[in-house]
């Protein structure tokens, strides 16, 4: 049997992928090495964007009980005083928690059971990856069984020593920033509150990190110091140690996981190879001061998965799957650099270094929070060229009250103010809304067709209104990774930004070109 799409790891990128897939009805292989689910932590934050896409995959209230909001992140010095407050509070634009900690084996076990419920997906277990082969107009993944796997496409979601990517030869951009910090996750055996709830000590004696690891965990992260022995500092009566000044003792508290790890900061040159494509941990490392390894995976798999869609589903040339990388490398590059500023500034076992840091940075600090930097939109790709808040990130809005995720199904939306799409004089604020747009038949069935969903909203939220009245908007066109392919004033721009759209996918060259770009960036080098 060919599959539409075999993927190769069953992390949460692999996962979130097939879920993206399977919704849309298309044939989904899934491959993992490991015969069980990894069982103990390894990422716990996403922010409020993520937490949209996640919960797009029919997993919201499972990701809701496994998390807990963080809404300020502290820097202190070694003495306690406040270097920075990172922070917002309440709910993102995406109707999520700005940053939520999480348990990923709760949540990952939350998108396994979701994809295998899905009939068009399938998952297997305990299979090694040995090779992929690219005919042309199809692949093939070879495993150590001897068993093959066609697929119209592959996706490699295999992890930083993706087999996937080394079967490509694609090369890596190493930025030159690694660390080694011991990684220890705690169970406390009686609650405590944490206040912050996460907390960066930035202590030359020892760069140290408390933070949550999801409702009733807490991780801690400390430094390997320049000429400390790893081995040693793997050693389980060491970690003890290093707990104790926080009353985290074997009396109290056990140990879930602790392990060396050494983190670095590069990304692939290329993300796509023919009818192999390439997402999260496989394109891109980072250091995790902000949080956004497993964020920047979850993205590369909800963009490329309606991508992927679009092809399969004939509305799209396979040229389409070009602008994946074109769209995703600039964000995933901004979040490296990031998280190796935020490094940068922790990572300094100096004391005299560390000394003038701590007088700056103390400084600066106020009573009201510093808010994180944002992600850069997209610039080159499938966007309006030249409407209203095209390429940014939508806002997350409630019409008569409901959120707008909790009652249309994830996929392309045409957003239009219910006033302004001229909503049915009886009062039916559950009218089709293309209806009154003077929307071309054809085109209403073509984007029906692609998944698009029109939604009228009535009575809408003040985040949602006042984020319409910023535009100049009454209408705004969708994707299903929530940004925006542009915003229209009204009916008759709003039709042209379906006329638009429909263009772009069965022209993508005159969007995506045939060469991609590498971004310049502007960090590296080592502490």
């Amino acid at each position: 049997m060919t599959h539409d799409v075999v993927i190769v790891g069953a992390g949460p990128v692999g996962l979130t992928t097939a879920i993206a897939l399977g919704q849309r009805g298309h044939s989904v292989m899934v491959l993992e090495r490991w015969p069980q689910a990894y069982p103990l932590p390894r990422a716990v934050h996403f922010d409020h964007e993520v937490g949209r896409l996640l919960a797009s995959c029919g997993i919201g209230d499972d990701l809701r009980a496994h998390s807990e909001p963080a809404e300020v992140y502290e820097w202190r010095n070694a003495d306690g005083v406040v270097l920075l407050r990172f922070g917002r509070i309440g709910l993102g634009a995406s109707g999520w928690p700005e940053s939520s900690m999480f348990s990923q084996p709760d949540v990952e076990a939350a998108l396994e059971t979701r994809a295998a419920a899905l009939p068009t997906v399938t998952i297997r277990r305990g299979v090694d990856v040995t090779g992929v082969t690219d005919h042309g107009d199809g692949v093939e993944v070879h495993t150590a069984d001897g068993t093959t796997h066609a697929g119209r496409y592959v996706v490699g979601c295999d992890g930083a020593n993706s087999t996937v990517r080394d079967q490509l030869g694609v090369n890596m951009v190493d930025l030159g920033f690694f660390h080694d910090w011991l990684i220890v996750d705690v169970i406390l055996d009686e609650a405590r509150v944490f206040d912050p709830l996460n907390v960066q000590v930035c202590d030359p004696a020892r760069p140290t990190t408390m933070v949550s690891g999801g409702p009733g965990r807490r991780r801690w992260e400390f430094m390997a110091l320049p000429g400390e022995d790893r081995n040693a500092l793997k050693d389980i009566d060491r970690a003890w140690e290093l707990l104790a000044p926080w009353d985290v003792t074997p009396h109290n508290a056990r140990l879930e996981r602790h392990a060396v790890y050494t983190f670095g900061a590069r990304y692939a040159t290329r993300w796509r190879v023919g009818r192999v494509l390439l997402a999260g941990d496989a394109v891109h490392q980072m250091p995790p001061f902000a949080g956004q390894g497993m964020c920047a995976g979850v993205r590369d798999a909800v963009n490329l998965s309606w991508k992927l869609d679009a092809v399969l589903s004939g509305h799209a040339p396979t040229a389409l799957l070009d602008c994946y990388q074109t769209e995703r490398l600039p964000s995933a590059i901004a979040a490296i650099e990031f998280s190796i500023e935020l490094g940068k500034v922790i990572c300094v076992a100096d004391p005299a270094e560390a000394a003038a840091r701590d007088a700056a940075m103390s400084a600066a600090v106020t009573d009201e929070l510093t808010e994180a930097a944002e992600l850069p939109g997209i610039t080159t790709g499938v966007i309006h060229p030249a409407a209203s808040g095209a390429g940014s990130l939508s806002v997350h809005g409630t019409s008569s009250g409901r959120w707008l995720d909790d009652v249309y199904p994830p996929g392309w939306r045409l957003v239009s103010l219910a006033a302004a799409a001229d909503a049915d004089p009886s009062g039916n604020a559950n009218a089709d809304p293309s209806d009154h747009l003077g929307i071309d038949p054809d085109q209403r069935d073509w984007f029906t067709a692609l998944g698009g969903t029109f939604v009228a909203v009535t009575d809408p939220g003040a985040g949602l209104a006042e984020w319409f009245d910023r535009h100049g908007a009454c209408h705004a066109l969708v994707r299903p990774d929530f940004i925006v392919f542009g915003t229209a004033p009204d009916a008759d721009d709003a039709a042209g930004l379906l006329a638009e759209l429909r263009h772009q996918l069965t022209h993508p060259e005159t969007t995506t070109g045939s060469t991609v770009s590498e971004p310049q960036h502007t960090t590296g080098g080592t502490p």
